[in-house]
């Protein structure tokens, strides 16, 4: 992976980590936190979507929002242990 691939990558997590702790009440972690968990959803929307056949589009939109999609699925199972 390039510098400019990664830096894309850490970008469309930043984005996604963001939007995801701004739509899970209670979620936010911060800069960090948020680039951390939309980093991590990035990667579980890229395992869980083709998994279940669910294509949402190329590009950079696409990708923004399938990992914010993973962030969010991440931020509802840290709240679920948080509260357990």
């Amino acid at each position: 992976m390039g510098a400019e691939s990664l830096l894309i990558f850490l970008l469309v997590g930043l984005i996604a980590g963001w939007l995801a702790s701004q739509l899970v009440r209670g979620g936010g972690f911060g800069l960090v936190g948020d680039l951390v968990v939309g980093v991590i959803g990035a990667l579980i929307a890229g395992y869980l979507f083709p998994a279940l056949h669910i294509s949402i589009g190329g590009g950079i939109l696409g990708a923004i929002i399938a990992a914010a999609i993973g962030a969010i699925i991440l931020l509802v199972i840290l709240r679920a242990f948080k509260r357990a």
